[in-house]
């Protein structure tokens, strides 16, 4: 019987590394630079309107001493001064891992939500009933929770790519 005990006292260690992943803290391994923000020419929609929609483009510096893979980066737009999401986007970053002082290619998130109207796009930003947006980076690891690693104004600037 003892045997039994001693196998049953040791699974809980055995599994502890395959469902607990350790997690990288993000929010000062990873430093959001050269941010770019603005309105995104999502084309033509329903009706034949112009839609613009809001968008952020950075890279990630690692200023961390280790290499950091498998992050999650998720950017949330709010109008100004309201409290309500108003659009995200998501996406899986560093596949490959980022080797420390490394800074990544180019990511693009940009909101599916937007505005939409039959002016031409530049006149559109000119509107008087345009709100402005904010953005907020978050970042995660692993397990770890949700870190805020950089929030923006979107400027008023038409974007192409």
């Amino acid at each position: 019987m003892r045997p039994v005990l001693s196998l049953l006292f040791l699974i809980p260690f055995a599994l502890a590394p395959t469902s607990c992943g350790s997690s990288a803290d993000v929010g000062t391994a990873l430093e959001v630079v050269d941010v770019t923000t603005g309105w995104f020419d999502a084309g033509i929609v329903e009706g034949g309107k112009n839609k613009l929609v809001p968008s952020v483009s950075f890279r990630v510096t690692n200023v961390s001493g280790a290499a950091i893979a498998g992050v999650q980066l998720n950017a949330v737009f709010r109008r100004v001064n309201e409290a309500e999401e108003w659009g995200s986007a998501f996406v899986r970053a560093f596949r490959e891992a980022l080797a420390s002082r490394q800074t990544s290619e180019p990511i693009v998130l940009r909101s599916p939500r937007g505005y939409t109207g039959t002016q031409p796009r530049a006149e559109m930003l000119q509107n008087r009933e345009f709100v402005d947006a904010t953005v907020q980076i978050f970042a995660k690891h692993g397990s770890a929770q949700w870190v805020k690693i950089g929030e923006y104004r979107v400027g008023r600037q038409l974007l192409t790519s």
